[in-house]
């Protein structure tokens, strides 16, 4: 007589199947439903121009999703940024479905396989170990797992705009199902699937292709699949020409980094690097530029452990307070750990190796994006952990049972509406309206510098893909620091640059040298002198020249955070207008008139955004700031009622604000006194 509770192989195939396709269409309905309608903050505006007109991005330069990303502007409906969005969804909404495969796989080896893939010293325990339960079990788990990383955090916020990391979670994931399933083909073969390696090189192939999205993530989680093959390596001989097949695989992927020298040569618009020599090219895809960024330091590990990634894990699959998921994570990799150690040792260093690296990579804006590797083996496990549930439940009593399958399909749901408000961006024009707000502050032809990369990286967009304001010239100061960036000011303002060619041309010299050996410049002071002063030459340059023709501005961030400019700026008077400031003589100018800005999801609430989000951090206290400093401009002028309306339209927009109430008071008080 068979074993009423063990489902055969056949039977959890075909059903999962079912359950593969609702949860991936499931998952795709939502990221539609809550893509961004254009262009987003950080690097959206850049990765859409680069994939429309095959360009070369920042480094490492992305090249297979480029070429995916240039392949869906060519789709008939939405807007380029739309089309582009879409890509992201599509790929985090695969990579849900390969989460139930791989949930159903676990379990697959679990318990059907049971103590044979393992060593003969752990036989016993994962006999004791080995889950019981009616097939629908796994399928349940495998379920809640799908959907709870669908409508995780992280996932689901990357999932609707341009970026690259849902196509690495697809590839990585289905990688790490290829290596667990060649596993257990290998461990417990089959009369009907002999031992084959066909699933070792499917999975070496999607490392190839998943290292030419995005490196560095995919480098992380090595160690952990490196151990996965080897638990596989010590208990049966695979031969030498097994694993250069495997290298071959893996190396094809690889092969799509030619894409970017071939890109570079074309001259596109963004050439980010421009890796069109040997040199250029080492340099472009091992990210030396970001190299700065990363110091092993143990005291920042502690920070970022508690600050950082302690705040970004709490709130990852819903509510901080209801933590609900990460309980049945835990249940599911402990049992996980007694039955298949091996196992989970391998997933247990794709979260350790990666959680050591990101708390040293001291970023901003995506750095959550890093910890995807953590919050994937989580949501996995967790999956374990509600099939584990599930199956206990079966023999329960009714009243027993309904609640635990009751509070275990809740999980998702909570995550899902823990997580809509800050994730729904269908009506996301925050930074769309920024640049047009930060646009309609400048006259026609005027130039505007900036080191405000959710000012810059937007306006490429809107400047290369809509053709908003043509006229503009706008510079960003932090790239002047790349030689690269000047072929693209040469090329979209050439009357600008022709103008200070000579200074220009002076500050490429040490550029071009600074570029090939930073550390000259370090021991070199005479170098580094000179290097700065040119810098700034090309800076004064610039405005001077300029303004003999059409007026100058600059926003806010580059007067705050880069006092080295600032000084040279100086001798100007910085009249606010809008989201800029004018750099005028000091005579009389006429009095800003007031911004009418569009402000649409930003301040009223109908979206909600973390303290740690670039909207609250960068763009909600630009609009702020910019409003109180135009106040205190009209104050300093004698225009006392038009100051106060200017503090109270920023109260009304933030009741809070401090600088605000402080100016609003002090002009009461001068009132007054007067």
């Amino acid at each position: 007589m068979s074993d009423p509770v063990r489902p055969s192989s056949q039977t959890l195939t075909g059903s999962t199947h079912a359950v593969v396709f609702g949860v991936f269409a499931s998952s795709l309905a939502l990221y539609v439903a809550t893509l961004a309608p254009t262009v987003t903050l950080v690097d959206s505006g850049e990765l859409i121009v680069v994939a429309r007109d095959l360009g070369v991005a920042h480094p490492p330069g992305f090249p297979l999703y480029t070429l995916l990303a240039h392949a869906a502007t060519w789709l008939p409906v939405g807007t380029v940024a739309e089309r582009v969005h879409a890509l992201s969804a599509l790929c985090a909404a695969l990579a849900t479905g390969v989460v139930v495969l791989l949930v159903v796989e676990l379990w697959q080896t679990w318990r059907v396989q049971g103590a044979a893939a393992l060593p003969r010293a752990g036989r016993r325990r994962a006999a004791r170990d080995r889950p019981a339960g009616p097939s629908w079990v796994p399928l349940a788990g495998a379920a809640l797992a799908g959907l709870l990383v669908a409508s995780s955090r992280t996932l689901w916020a990357y999932a609707t705009v341009a970026e690259v990391y849902t196509l690495n979670v697809f590839l990585v994931l289905g990688a790490l199902l290829a290596l667990i399933r060649w596993r257990r083909l290998q461990q417990a073969p089959t009369p009907d699937a002999p031992p084959s390696h066909a699933m070792l090189y499917l999975a070496a192939g999607a490392i190839g292709l998943a290292l030419a999205v995005h490196h560095v993530t995919v480098v992380l989680m090595l160690p952990g699949f490196a151990w996965l093959a080897w638990s596989v390596a010590r208990d049966r001989t695979i031969g030498r020409a097994v694993w250069l097949r495997a290298a071959g695989c893996g190396a094809a992927g690889l092969a799509l980094y030619v894409y970017l020298p071939l890109a570079a040569s074309a001259s596109p618009v963004i050439n980010w690097g421009d890796p069109d020599s040997l040199e250029r090219f080492w340099w472009h895809i091992s990210g030396r530029q970001y190299q700065v960024y990363f110091s092993f330091s143990l005291d920042t590990m502690l920070r970022q452990l508690g600050d950082d990634f302690g705040r970004y894990v709490l709130r990852e699959f819903g509510p901080p307070r209801l933590p609900f998921a990460l309980a049945l994570a835990a249940a599911g990799f402990a049992r996980l750990w007694r039955a298949d150690r091996p196992l989970a040792a391998s997933l247990a260093l794709v979260a350790l190796v990666d959680l050591a690296y990101a708390l040293n990579y001291d970023i901003d804006e995506d750095k959550d994006a890093y910890y995807l590797p953590v919050f994937l083996v989580l949501g996995v496990s967790a999956g374990l952990g509600a099939a584990r549930v599930l199956a206990w439940a079966v023999g329960r009593p009714p009243a027993t049972r309904a609640a635990l399958v009751a509070a275990t399909a809740a999980v998702p749901a909570l995550a899902l509406a823990g997580n809509l408000p800050y994730n729904d961006r269908h009506d996301y024009f925050i930074a769309r309206d920024y640049v047009a707000n930060v646009a309609g502050s400048i006259d026609q032809g005027g130039l505007l510098l900036t080191s405000d990369w959710q000012v810059f990286a937007p306006s490429l967009y809107t400047r290369h893909v809509e053709g908003l304001r043509r006229d503009l010239v706008v510079i960003d100061v932090n790239l002047l620091r790349r030689t690269w960036y000047f072929d693209y000011l040469d090329r979209e303002y050439s009357a600008t640059m022709a103008r200070v060619r000579a200074e220009a041309d002076a500050y490429l010299e040490d550029l071009r040298q600074w570029d090939r050996d930073p550390r000259l410049y370090q021991r070199d002071l005479t170098r580094n002198r000179r290097i700065s002063d040119r810098f700034h030459a090309l800076i004064d340059a610039l405005v001077v020249r300029h303004r003999e023709r059409r007026p100058v501005y600059v926003t806010l961030d580059l007067l705050v955070q880069a006092p080295d400019v600032a000084r040279r700026l100086a001798p100007y008077t910085a009249v606010p207008r809008g989201l800029v400031f004018e750099l005028t003589d000091g005579g009389p100018v006429p009095l800003p008139s007031p911004p009418a800005f569009e402000l649409r999801g930003l301040f009223d609430g109908t979206m909600a955004f973390e303290p740690d989000d670039v909207v609250r951090q960068k763009v909600a206290p630009a609009y702020l700031s910019m409003m109180v400093n135009r106040g205190r401009y009209l104050a300093s002028r004698g225009e006392r009622e038009a100051a106060a309306e200017a503090y109270r339209d920023v109260l009304a927009l933030d009741p809070g604000n401090v600088p605000a109430r402080e100016s609003l008071a002090t002009l009461g008080a001068e009132q007054s006194g007067g």
